[in-house]
């Protein structure tokens, strides 16, 4: 019997060279060995020749007086057979996809695979979703790259996963048959059932006689009792532990960073809401016809926010190292509390829109806040954000700056209280509101000057059209 190796040369110099999916080279025997020689790891061509297997090699350093290799490769075609097979993991018909996680944003590396949706046997359509991933920011789906049923999951709840890692296998034979290599059997049924004689024997075992023995009662000491200076702790079985999720766990750091890194202050004023409520009360009806969308409050100090920070730059601005970067444009952060944690959209130049259109894009982004398909990009930068704890019933608070932004707006509850108004005492609707400011960078004088504008056209929003 004659083995030898058959491989593609490849070298710099010389006569003979090879090209990929070309075999060229030399053939030589195995036991002749004039020189050392280099082997280069490629693809092995496997020549089955009955029960006996044959490879050829060509390296570097083979005797010219070797056979050419299209010599034997003519000989074997002419009385043999030559097959080659490899295994990937996807069958050969291309009935088995793999499901994926997608591409999460350029700030997110990883997730946690926070669950699936479906069922190993469930049948999914082309693009619907199997399980959610959820990262820093944002819960993102795994979605079906075809129609079919869904064979194993080959990941589990928990596993932290990056773009590209496996998630489920799918089949897109409606059938689902599991797929078998050609060099594997389907087990049959006489192995994978169990032998019914080796159960009879079993059952025919006759059971050992056991006479009962008395035993003598132990009786357990009580448990010591406690001294009255130590605490009662209630049971740890009322008790439940339950890991952060990765939103919940990237919010804490952020706010507990904020707090470590900016001079938080917090300066407060009331707002009289009488006008801006009449302004609202008046004309809600005509500006849900024309625009599509209700009038609401958040537009009125999204202006005037817009307003205060082109009085006051430094409220915009933000700290970088041992410079100050001073922002020409104004995206206004509004936070979101949502059932699995505060997200942040962002709306973008809002200088450069009107209620209608500050409106449409708050309903938008609390929609897809609310239901968790809002993307990174809609969330990521910002200026100046927003918060209205008012929503929830908060009279009074003092917010956390969302960084890398200097300052952030509180708002409020709605109350009415007795004020003084031309010398009278009438009950009025007021609101207090509250900026907390790097004092690092933003010093009291503009911190006030910022909240009286907020107060001002609030309470009188003519000022918006008259620019004063």
């Amino acid at each position: 019997m004659m083995w030898s190796i058959v491989r593609r040369k490849v070298a710099s110099t010389g006569s003979s060279s090879s090209r990929l999916g070309q075999l060229v080279g030399r053939v030589r025997p195995a036991a002749v060995i004039s020189h050392p020689r280099t082997y280069i790891a490629n693809e092995t061509l496997q020549i089955r020749r009955g029960s006996k297997l044959i490879r050829n090699v060509c390296n570097q350093g083979c005797s010219d007086n070797s056979r050419p290799v299209r010599n034997v490769i003519s000989y074997l075609r002419s009385n043999e057979s030559v097959s080659m097979w490899s295994r990937s993991f996807s069958s050969d018909s291309g009935e088995l996809v793999e499901a994926v996680v997608p591409f999460m944003g350029e700030s997110i590396t990883d997730g946690t695979l926070a669950t699936f949706l479906k069922k190993p046997g469930d049948y999914v359509d082309i693009d619907e979703p199997i399980a959610q991933v959820e990262t820093d920011k944002v819960t993102i789906d795994v979605a079906s790259p075809e129609s079919g049923i869904i064979k194993e999951f080959v990941a589990k709840e928990g596993d932290t996963v990056e773009p590209g890692t496996k998630v489920a296998i799918i089949s897109k034979s409606s059938e689902g048959s599991t797929h078998v290599a050609p060099s594997e059997k389907p087990p049959s049924k006489s192995e994978s059932a169990p032998a019914p004689a080796e159960t009879k024997v079993e059952k025919q075992i006759p059971k050992a006689e056991t006479t009962p023995k008395d035993k003598p009662k132990v009786t357990s000491a009580p448990p010591p009792r406690p001294s009255a200076s130590e605490p009662q702790l209630p049971p740890k079985e009322r008790e439940r532990r339950v890991p952060m999720t990765r939103l919940r766990k990237r919010v804490a750091t952020r706010l507990k960073d904020s707090q470590n890194t900016f001079a938080l202050l917090t300066t407060f004023n009331d707002v009289d809401m009488t006008n801006l409520m009449k302004l609202r009360s008046e004309y809600k009806d005509a500006f849900l016809e024309k625009h599509g969308v209700k009038l609401g409050l958040m537009s009125g100090f999204v202006k005037a926010a817009v307003s205060g920070l082109q009085n006051q730059p430094i409220i915009n601005a933000v700290i970088d190292g041992d410079d100050i970067i001073y922002r020409d444009y104004i995206d206004i952060s509004i936070a979101v509390g949502t059932p699995k944690g505060l997200v942040v959209p962002v709306i973008r130049n809002a200088e450069k829109m009107n209620f209608a259109d500050i409106e449409k894009e708050i309903n938008t982004l609390a929609k897809k806040a609310t239901n968790g398909s809002i993307s990174i990009d809609e969330m990521a930068g910002g200026s100046f954000t927003i918060s209205n704890g008012g929503v929830y019933g908060s009279l009074l608070s003092t917010p956390i700056i969302n960084p890398p932004q200097s300052a952030i707006l509180g708002m409020h509850s709605i109350v009415n209280r007795p004020m003084v108004v031309g010398g009278e005492i009438v009950s009025r609707p007021m609101m207090y509101i509250a900026l907390t400011y790097d004092h690092r960078l933003i010093d009291g004088r503009e911190a006030v000057y910022f909240l009286r504008r907020i107060k001002d056209v609030i309470e009188d929003p003519r000022r918006l059209l008259l620019d004063i």
